[in-house]
């Protein structure tokens, strides 16, 4: 809808409230509900919001790091602005219009830190090369028969599983909760969120989805709403569900997998494709995978931003450790698919459930448009077998510590996305080894407490 088309649907239905959100750093989603009258009001002007947002870390704790904004700053009000385009209802609370919303608005972008307003900047570049994107996310995630209150009280041990065992594709298991499991699949429907696949995945209680593919933000749109969707269903039927990279260290961790191609402007043709090449690749599809395997070591944290990441990005586990291509080929970090010509893509296979969609895909299109620009050549040949031995091309920082590190010193990760978003996420990132570092774990206290 247009906004003359929004507001007509506002007055004609007498709708009280509005509910809006915009994701911060981490990817969580920050809102809440206002009157219509506010609502209103705000189309042109925007909404203020305390930037203390981009100032504090997951768990509301303030950065003590970070120059955005601070106790330095006095924490003011930024003006966020409403994406009229996104406008949906959510089935499962009564239908509420719902918005999400972002820092660019009239005058620019007031936040430079923003997420969706940086990847809104990296796909006008890629339009303005002439291209059209297309982007999907796929997610798993473990369920529990939890509530935040049980979770609290059990100190997250002994979680009970939505159900046992290992149950990869099984119908059984879904069957077993097909109410929850149709609610996923219907709900997430009608708030515009098309379901291409849901299935169990290997592990007690883990799901996975595929969300359809379309235009770039609106396939990071949904993949951020897709996350709290999930949780807010699941909470209607007495389930927790966590997007945890690796929640459990005998479980295989949860992907966030991206997949992506390049298309011409009528969305007619898709560039990756050409038949003749041996591997059905274009000349533009291999510039584009070299440049994400050129910049991958440069913005690792935009694919693995927290502790826990690095835990899933281990040999043997199902995700990648080597910087290293193949097709059809899913021990390394990009996969080729090439089956027909519709569905030719590059897969990411870095990214695990705990990713904030924007940044990730931001990396992704950003680093693959570089190797366009660039013309860089794919000279690093397709790795068959085991991608965990192929070191030929080096191997991923192991750590959050090392991989913002480096990307806080690269000149390239400051070229695709400006010293301000550089230095500011970085710097949550090393806050976020810093909260890690000085923490005494229950590994610590079960192998030192007695003995030493």
């Amino acid at each position: 809808m247009d906004q003359e088309q929004v507001i007509a649907y506002i007055k004609e239905n007498n709708i009280p409230k509005v509910k809006f959100a915009f994701a911060d750093v981490d990817g969580v989603l920050r809102g809440k509900v206002i009157s219509t009258k506010k609502f209103l009001d705000g189309l042109k002007t925007g909404y203020g919001f305390c930037d203390v947002v981009f100032g504090w870390d997951s768990n509301d704790v303030c950065y003590d790091n970070v120059e955005l904004t601070g106790w330095h700053t006095g924490y003011p009000d930024k003006l966020c602005y409403i994406d009229l385009s996104t406008f949906r209802t959510v089935p499962w609370q009564d239908n509420i219009p719902f918005f999400l919303a972002d820092y660019s608005g009239p005058h620019g972008n007031t936040v430079p830190a923003d997420p969706r307003s940086l990847l809104k900047k990296i796909v006008a570049e890629c339009k303005s090369m002439g291209y059209h994107a297309e982007f999907a996310q796929e997610f798993e995630w473990f369920n529990f028969k939890e509530t935040p209150q049980s979770l609290q009280d059990k100190g997250f041990v002994n979680m009970e599983p939505l159900t046992p065992g290992m149950f990869g594709y099984s119908i059984l298991r879904t069957s077993q909760n097909s109410d929850f499991y149709y609610d996923l699949f219907n709900l997430l429907t009608q708030f515009n969120i098309p379901i291409e696949g849901l299935h169990t995945e290997t592990g007690p209680g883990v799901y996975e989805a595929a969300i359809e593919h379309c235009e770039t933000l609106a396939a990071a749109d949904k993949a951020v709403l897709f996350k709290t969707a999930v949780k807010e269903i699941a909470s209607k039927h007495g389930i927790t569900a966590t997007f945890m990279a690796k929640w459990n260290q005998n479980l295989p961790g949860c992907s966030g997998h991206i997949h992506q191609s390049l298309w011409s402007e009528d969305e007619t043709e898709n560039l990756f494709y050409n038949g003749t090449d041996e591997n059905k690749m274009s000349e533009l599809h291999k510039q584009y995978l070299a440049g994400q395997l050129y910049c991958m070591p440069h913005l690792l944290p935009m694919y693995a931003p927290t502790i826990n990441s690095y835990k899933r990005l281990v040999e043997g586990a199902w995700a990648p450790t080597t910087i290293t291509w193949g097709i059809d080929n899913r021990t390394t970090a990009l996969r080729v698919i090439n089956t027909s010509i519709g569905y030719t893509r590059l897969e990411t296979r870095i990214p695990g459930s705990d990713t904030n969609p924007y940044l990730a895909i931001a990396a992704a299109l950003a680093s693959g448009l570089y190797g366009i620009k660039n013309k860089l050549k794919l000279n690093i040949a397709p790795t068959v077998g085991n991608g965990y031995q192929d070191k030929s091309n080096g191997s991923l920082h192991a750590n959050l510590f090392d991989a913002a590190t480096a990307m806080q010193n690269s000149s390239i990760a400051k070229e695709l996305f400006g010293d301000d978003f550089v230095q500011h996420f970085t710097q949550t990132r090393l806050w976020e080894h810093r909260q890690y570092a000085k923490s005494v774990s229950d590994w610590e206290l079960k192998r030192y407490f007695e003995i030493v």
